[in-house]
C-alpha cells in the first residue's frame, strides 16, 4: 500500500510539465536541483534550533528581560495531593462549591483548603510574564535574522524586482546554497513550533490576549497559527519538490518582514513600556498591511495564479494544490488583518 501511494505521490503529470520526467532532474555540470529528500534534514536541524532556543532564552532573553524590568515572579506550589490533582486534571479545573465540599470530605481537610489548593494549581497553568517575554524573545530573534537574510541572498536576484524571472527557464533552475540554507532553516523553524506546542505558551479558550492596550477573544487565533504552521511547511515542502524555489524565497521573505515587528512589541508590552509598544505595533500594522495585504495577493499571487498560463497551455496539478494553500494563507492575512485593524481602530478613537 505504502508503495503504491508513494508512486501516486511522486506521479509526473503532478509535479511536472508536459514532457518533463523526473529522469531530468539529475544534477548534472551547472545545474543543482532540489531533491525530496534533503527535506528529511529539517527534522534534526529542527532540534539543533530547539538547542539553540533554549540557550539563548537562558542567556540572552532573561538577562535582557531584568534590564526592561521584567522580574521573575515565583508561585507557590499548592502541597501534593493525588486526590485533587486527580480531579484537576480529569473533571474541572473551576468546581462548584457542592464539588468542593465533597473533595474535602474526601481529603479530610476544610473547603477553604480546597479552595486555596485549585487556586495556587491553576495559577501554575498560567504562564509568567517572564516566560512570555522569553517565547516573544526567540520569534523576535528568528525573524529578524532570516528577515536579514533573505535580504542579503534577494537583493541581488533579478526576480526580487522582475516578477516574471521567477518562471524563466523553468523547471530547470539551478538551486542556489543560499536558496537551499534559507529553506532548511524556515521549514525546521516551523518544525520546532510544532514541537513546542505542548510546552509553549498555549492560547486557550477562555484566555484573553493582551497587544497593545485591548484584549480580544484568542481561540481561533490559536487554530489559526496551528493551520498555518502546518500549511507552511506543506507549502514551502510541496515547492522545493516542485522546484518552485525562486517563488518560495519571496513568499518567505515577504511573510518574515513583518512578524519580527510583532514579536518586539510583545516585548516591550510585557515590559510595560506602553509608548514603544505602541509604536512598534504601528508599525507592525503598517508592514502587515502592505506585505500581507497587499504585496502577497496582488505580486505574489498574481505570479502563482497568472503568469504560469504564459509558460504552459497545460497546468499541472501542483499548480492547483500550490496555489489552493497560497489562498489558504491569504485567507488569515484578511482574518489576522481584520483584528489588528480593530486593535487600531480602538486604539485611535477610543485611546
Amino acid at each position: 500500500i505504502f508503495k503504491t501511494l508513494n508512486s501516486w505521490f511522486w506521479w509526473e503529470n503532478i509535479w511536472m510539465p508536459v514532457n518533463v520526467t523526473w529522469a531530468h532532474f539529475v544534477d548534472r555540470e551547472g545545474l543543482v536541483f532540489p531533491k525530496p529528500h534533503q527535506l528529511y534534514a529539517t527534522i534534526p536541524y529542527a532540534f539543533v534550533l530547539l538547542i539553540i532556543r533554549f540557550f539563548s532564552e537562558r542567556y540572552v532573553a532573561i538577562p535582557l528581560a531584568k534590564a526592561l524590568g521584567i522580574k521573575n515572579v515565583r508561585r507557590v506550589k499548592p502541597q501534593p495531593n493525588p486526590v485533587l490533582e486527580s480531579y484537576f486534571r480529569e473533571c474541572s479545573k473551576h468546581p462548584s462549591q457542592s464539588e468542593i465540599q465533597g473533595l474535602a470530605k474526601k481529603c479530610n481537610c476544610t473547603a477553604r483548603l480546597v479552595e486555596k489548593w485549585f487556586r495556587r494549581r491553576r495559577n501554575l497553568e498560567i504562564p509568567t510574564v517572564l516566560r512570555k517575554f522569553q517565547e516573544a524573545f526567540w520569534r523576535f530573534s528568528f525573524y529578524l535574522i532570516s528577515s536579514i537574510a533573505g535580504f542579503i541572498f534577494l537583493y541581488d536576484k533579478p526576480w526580487f524586482y522582475d516578477i516574471w524571472q521567477t518562471w524563466v527557464g523553468y523547471p530547470f533552475q539551478t538551486l542556489l546554497p543560499s536558496q537551499y540554507w534559507y529553506y532548511m532553516a524556515e521549514i525546521s523553524f516551523y518544525w520546532s513550533l510544532l514541537f513546542t506546542l505542548g510546552i509553549d505558551n498555549r492560547r486557550k479558550a477562555s484566555g484573553l490576549y493582551l497587544l497593545g492596550s485591548t484584549f480580544f477573544s484568542s481561540s481561533q487565533d490559536f487554530l489559526a497559527h496551528v493551520v498555518h504552521h502546518l500549511a507552511a511547511i506543506g507549502l514551502m515542502s510541496g515547492s522545493w519538490c516542485g522546484n518552485y524555489v525562486r517563488l518560495g524565497t519571496l513568499v518567505i521573505f515577504v511573510h518574515d518582514t513583518a512578524d519580527f515587528w510583532l514579536e518586539a512589541a510583545k516585548m516591550f508590552n510585557y515590559a510595560h513600556w506602553e509608548k514603544t509598544c505602541n509604536t512598534l505595533f504601528i508599525i507592525f500594522s503598517i508592514a502587515f498591511f502592505i506585505t500581507r495585504i497587499i504585496l502577497f495577493p496582488f505580486w505574489i499571487l498574481r505570479a502563482t495564479l497568472y503568469q504560469p498560463t504564459y509558460y504552459s497551455t497545460t497546468p499541472v496539478i501542483a499548480y492547483f494544490l500550490f496555489n489552493g494553500q497560497l489562498l489558504i494563507l491569504q485567507g488569515l492575512h484578511l482574518y489576522w488583518g481584520y483584528l489588528i485593524f480593530k486593535i487600531l481602530r480602538r486604539f485611535i478613537f477610543l485611546k
